[in-house]
């Protein structure tokens, strides 16, 4: 017999015993019927994505979510649904939308999985989604035009403003509209927060509002942008997950999230896409993007030409951290040239004059390549890039001593996120003298790397989005008359004598994998975006065309073996 009717039955002999009539017990068990129905049982959210073996994430085109690059889908938040995919063994399947009103709906329906959109989590969307763990911080900036009238309070907005509709901004201005009743603002979901700020700078708009994030993106490409206050304070951005599902595919989440903070996977996707971008200086980045479009042009088709299976752009933006693009810089240590070689590296690399662009192009686009090399092959894109640039300007065998301190502080001495707060180190008489090659100015080298990833994604951009800006033109004569011609003079510096590749050194040879420690993940833009909130200072930037020679930087304390005693003497910082 059906065990509802059992249950029926008896509960009926049961009420009878009580002396209560059939017709109210018939009103309790609708009741409970009536009560099952309204609340349904949740299906297991983890397991329906299994079962079907794709994770639906819907996001939206942006700068730093999703995008479709010259070698596919791109994004910060891309990267992490990717491997949020792979963690669970499933497809990953993109559903990109214009605007986040599109979004919200498609997650109610059960269209999407998961929303990673960089959402920041407001109270009114607390309140209708559940969210995993915050996983960035980010405050929101109204953002005016440099050289117009600063406003600092909401009172002081007396032009056109707009914002991207149904986003957290303007959810916080129907907040404020309740202490400022003038307050007004128009809103759009015909342009993105990207489209706004061309719109203020075009002088189509007088402002709008950004998230700190995307707005030191933007402020590479147009250095003019300027906060005039903060609308908020600092707000977790995190995936959003139906309320109408059960809690199976968020602790999936957490856990995930759990695991690549504690593996150090979502540090280096934080460096990657934000690393360089923390700090902001107008004068250069203003004096970086004229400098394309006026002393870059003459050199353009050489960078083009020697750079091989290098992107003509980064070699582009090394030599701008090296001279500025200036033929004939030169250093006090004696480096030279748009390269900024040293005489022994040009000797070695067959260039006779480091004052020919041509020549010492093309020996500097050979000299990282080697240097790309003797990088682990167990290091991947881009860590080994990031430190191939550091090689160039501090040397191999200081980088190795930073990798060194990495492993012994419990770092990982293959990710760059991890070396990188080691660098500075070797400055500090504590660890430089434990090392093999002592003293250096490794916090140089950090900025010096920082520097040319700044300089090459502006120049992937004004090529890409502004080719007329980058016209090729002809290489122009330049006057060699001061460069002496490379001899045969003994080499105390011969790059070949240097380390064929790191990680050789009898304290790394054979080291087993090491998890870096847990870093927090605290990748916040308030310091510096508050920090430039002012009028920008009158500042000139000089060309970076210093260097020590590494004569001055092997310490006292250890002594190099012959086979890597001629290390190359580092570049500018």
């Amino acid at each position: 017999m059906n065990s509802s009717l059992l249950v029926t039955i008896s509960g009926l002999s049961f009420f009878k015993g009580l002396g209560i009539s059939f017709r109210y017990y018939f009103l309790f068990i609708v009741s409970l019927f009536l009560s099952a129905c309204s609340e349904p049982e949740k299906q297991d959210s983890l397991q329906r994505v299994l079962d079907t073996g794709v994770l639906r994430v819907g996001t939206i085109y942006g700068l730093t979510t999703y995008y479709n690059g010259p070698n596919g889908p791109e994004g910060f938040e891309y990267e992490l649904a990717a491997g949020f995919a792979d963690y669970l063994g499933v497809k990953l399947e993109i559903f990109p939308y214009y605007t986040v009103n599109e979004l919200f709906p498609q997650l109610d329906n059960a269209h999407l999985d998961i929303i990673a959109a960089g959402i920041n989590v407001s109270p009114e969307r607390y309140a209708q989604f559940r969210f995993g763990p915050a996983y960035q911080n980010v405050s929101q900036k109204l953002v005016f035009k440099q050289g117009d009238v600063r406003p600092r309070e909401l009172s002081d907005l007396t032009g056109e403003f707009m914002v991207v509709a149904g986003s957290g901004h303007s959810e916080t201005l129907r907040n404020f509209q309740a202490q400022n009743p003038t307050l007004s603002w128009q809103e759009t979901n015909d342009k993105d927060s990207e489209e706004l700020l061309e719109a203020v700078l075009a002088d189509e708009l007088d402002y709008t509002v950004v998230d700190s994030n995307i707005l030191a993106l933007m402020r590479r490409r147009y250095p003019e942008l300027s906060i005039g206050f903060s609308l908020s304070q600092s707000q977790g951005i995190a995936w959003a997950t139906s309320k109408k599902s059960d809690d199976a595919l968020r602790a999936a989440l957490i856990e995930y999230f759990g695991e690549i903070h504690e593996n150090g996977t979502l540090a280096a996707l934080e460096d990657k896409h934000f690393g360089h971008v923390r700090q902001f200086n107008y004068v250069d980045t203003r004096d970086f993007i004229r400098s394309a479009s006026s002393k870059l042009t003459p050199y353009l088709s050489l960078f083009e030409r020697y750079a091989n299976d290098l992107d003509w752009r980064l070699l582009a933006a090394l030599s701008y951290q090296e001279s500025h693009w200036d033929p004939k810089a030169k250093s006090v240590t004696g480096v030279r040239g748009l390269m900024m070689l040293t005489l022994n590296t040009a000797k070695d690399l067959g260039v006779t004059s480091r004052l020919d662009p041509e020549q010492s192009i093309r020996g500097g686009s050979e000299y990282l390549s080697s240097l790309l090399t003797r990088i682990p092959d167990r290091i991947p894109s881009p860590d080994r890039l990031w430190f191939a640039l550091a090689a160039y300007n501090i040397g191999l065998g200081h980088l190795e001593d930073a990798r060194v301190l990495t492993e012994r502080q419990g770092g990982n001495p293959d990710m760059w996120v991890d070396v990188k707060k080691r660098l500075p180190q070797l400055r500090q008489k504590r660890y430089y003298k434990t090392t093999r090659y002592g003293y250096a100015r490794g916090n140089e080298a950090v900025i010096y790397v920082d520097n040319i990833r700044r300089y090459y994604d502006t120049l992937v951009w004004l090529n890409e989005q502004q080719p007329d800006l980058l016209p090729v033109e002809q290489t122009p004569e330049v006057d060699l008359q001061n460069e002496p011609e490379i001899t045969n003079e003994a080499d105390v510096n011969n790059p070949a004598s240097a380390p064929e590749s790191m990680g050789n050194a009898k304290t790394i040879k054979n080291r087993k994998q090491v998890s870096p420690p847990p870093i927090i993940s605290d990748l916040s833009f308030e310091a510096e975006l508050e920090a430039i909130d002012e009028e920008t200072p009158n500042v000139k930037i000089k060309p970076e065309t210093e260097r020590e020679s590494n004569d001055d930087t092997i310490g006292e304390s250890t002594e190099p073996s012959s086979e890597t005693e001629a290390l190359e003497p580092e570049s500018s910082p």
